[in-house]
């Protein structure tokens, strides 16, 4: 019998779910045991309820076959098979908050990859590098939702995560003012060139949603606990713009920021190159080993040379100079479906089982 936690995919049959599946394979603390969908997938062996629309560059796992896929919306039957569930669910913002909670009020932890809850005030919303110590803001939301080991957590949205990293590690020369442009692959529209064939050769200037959250998320990622709830920083402006771009996997982002303190570009190469944290510390199973990278080459980074830098799990920095009319410019590139999406979950999940939050039922 498997010693490792049983885990729970809710929405296994799309993009997001499918990476979820295919970074857990062989995952020496979890085990996929239980995958969840619509009702329209639900009682189906999982390879039949996938069908041709596999996405992942790694063939099926093997173990995850045959499991016959349930009704997400059977709740009660669901978290009765597992530890903890990872949330990939296709519903409206409404729904997949009253689902996530609903599991949690099972005693089920769920670690969430939907935006629904990356708000509510009590949920902390982690890059386990930057900050674990917004998990410790769970006790007070187990309080409110009447549970002793359920509640919800979540994975800030992927747009942030080739930047705030990176401005994370500057914090000492105190960035206040920061303009970014993402440039952003349609694996983050949960499509594939075969599902999306207008974008080939294709720009359009507009994401839904994403500007708002690629200059707010930061700022409560920053944020300290108060009264029980997270209080966004409010001492850096952000402004941005995000736009689709024929890329399959890899956000890349654009950025320019003033500083109050004036460092060097050698300190900010050094900043980024030893930056380090929690997950590195406690040598997680899915940490990189080097969160951040800066690159020397003028001509990187590259999507297609670098986005699987450290499994997909690294942030690679390049082209830091000098600016006109802010202090300093520089590209940022990370994989948005692994440390932007399920791989930053997965990483969650082994600080929280880590820190002691989720654990065997």
């Amino acid at each position: 019998m498997s010693e490792k936690l049983k885990v729970g995919i809710l929405g296994g049959t799309g993009m997001v779910g499918q990476r979820f599946i295919s970074l857990l394979e062989n995952h020496p603390w979890f085990e996929v045991t239980t995958i969840a969908a619509s009702p329209r997938s639900a009682g189906q062996r999982y390879e039949d309820a996938v069908g041709g629309r596999w996405k992942m560059d790694t063939p099926m796992p093997a173990a995850v076959k045959d499991i016959i896929v349930k009704n997400v919306n059977e709740v009660e039957e669901v978290a009765k098979e597992v530890d903890f569930v990872f949330s990939a669910v296709d519903m409206s913002k409404d729904e997949i908050k009253a689902i996530e909670e609903a599991y949690a009020k099972t005693e089920t932890p769920v670690v969430s990859n939907n935006s629904a809850h990356r708000w509510t005030p009590d949920v902390p919303m982690v890059v386990p590098e930057i900050n674990p110590q917004h998990m410790e803001v769970i006790e007070f939301q187990k309080k409110r939702l009447g549970t002793k080991r359920g509640f919800v957590a979540v994975k800030p949205n992927c747009s942030i995560q080739s930047y705030a990293p990176v401005l994370t590690a500057w914090k000492e020369f105190e960035p206040y003012e920061v303009v970014v442009t993402t440039y952003q692959a349609i694996s983050g529209a949960g499509k594939t060139f075969k599902d999306w064939p207008e974008m080939e050769g294709n720009i359009i200037p507009f994401i839904s949603g994403e500007e708002e959250k690629s200059e707010k998320e930061p700022l409560r990622i920053w944020g300290k606990i108060e009264n029980g709830v997270i209080v966004p920083a409010d001492d850096v402006k952000i402004t941005s713009q995000c736009i689709r771009v024929p890329v399959l996997n890899g956000h890349t982002a654009a950025v320019f920021v003033k500083f109050k303190k004036q460092p060097t570009k050698q300190q900010l190469i050094d900043a980024i190159n030893n930056f380090s944290g929690v997950p590195q510390e406690l040598k997680l199973p899915s940490a990189p080993k080097q969160f951040i990278r800066y690159m020397e080459e003028d001509n990187r980074p590259q999507v297609a040379l670098d986005v699987d830098y450290e499994n997909g799990m690294g942030v690679s920095v390049g082209r830091i100079r000098e600016d006109s009319i802010y202090d300093w410019k520089f590209v940022g590139l990370s994989h948005n479906t692994v440390r932007g999406a399920a791989g930053g979950a997965v990483l969650c999940a082994e600080l929280l089982k880590a820190q002691g939050y989720i654990s065997a039922k």
